[in-house]
């Protein structure tokens, strides 16, 4: 919620620098500071249990290093922390791929507790006009089909294809190795039974890889929740694109019309 403070986790593998941070951060209204960890296991395990709304990260960590500690926050997808990086890290490679993991900034340690709440007050801004913008968002046709027919914005139900098999829901439990039910829950957010969409453009909508979004369509398709089409270009193979089956309408064998 908005008026909740911001819950901060600062990782550093220098002892002072951890508590020098933690003491910014608490020192800065409408933010709170949960914890101070040292490797980049343990920022992945608070991460991982949404113990934290935003993670100070520094990229030199005494066991993984900052960017796989990102690349393993960015698989809970939509769930996952916002992370501000704070590190002495300046070298291209680091500084491209902790970008490329769209983290909400990058500050050069060292700095001052005025340039860490600066940075801290801008990403508070940002933040509240992300939640305003998404309590107004217009659903989509199949988060309203999916309202309808649960009362929640939940995953569907789909049978499998060609088996005759009644109606099942992918669910927790269910899931194939290797597939979160967080990711899913993304997925099956930005398709739509009406509008099409290709494996890159629900890679982009749920800030995930190409290779993710795959399975997670490679998945959805076999479950029988999706429909597939091609789209032809000039050149090369025709695209893939997928849409959510639309749930039957109760007592109803058509579409109602206007």
């Amino acid at each position: 919620m908005t008026g909740d403070p911001i819950r901060v986790l600062v990782v550093d593998d220098d002892p002072g620098a951890r508590a020098l941070h933690g003491r910014f951060v608490s020192a800065m209204p409408g933010f709170a500071l949960v914890a101070t960890v040292g490797t980049g296991r343990a920022a992945v395990e608070h991460g991982m249990h949404g113990e934290a709304d935003l993670i100070l990260l520094d990229m030199r960590l005494p066991d993984i290093s900052g960017v796989e500690v990102l690349n393993r926050l960015r698989t809970l997808g939509a769930a996952s922390p916002d992370v501000l990086v704070i590190s002495s890290s300046r070298d291209q490679v680091t500084v491209r791929q902790a970008l490329a993991a769209r983290v909400v900034g990058y500050l050069v340690k060292p700095f001052t507790r005025d340039a860490l709440h600066d940075r801290l007050g801008v990403y508070r801004a940002e933040r509240r006009a992300r939640e305003s913008a998404e309590r107004d968002r217009p659903l989509g046709q199949g988060e309203i089909d999916r309202l309808l027919a649960t009362g929640s914005i939940g995953i569907p139900a789909a049978a499998p294809r060609g088996r005759g098999a009644a109606a099942t829901e992918p669910g927790p439990g269910r899931l194939p190795k290797g597939l979160a039910e967080v990711t899913l829950a993304r997925v099956l957010e930005v398709l739509d039974p009406v509008a099409p969409l290709s494996a890159v453009e629900v890679a982009e909508r749920c800030d995930i890889s190409r290779a993710t979004a795959r399975r997670y369509l490679d998945y959805l398709e076999e479950a029988g929740s999706l429909d597939l089409a091609h789209r032809y270009g000039r050149r090369g193979r025709p695209e893939v694109l997928y849409r959510l089956v639309p749930p039957p309408a109760a007592g109803s064998g058509g579409l109602a019309r206007e």
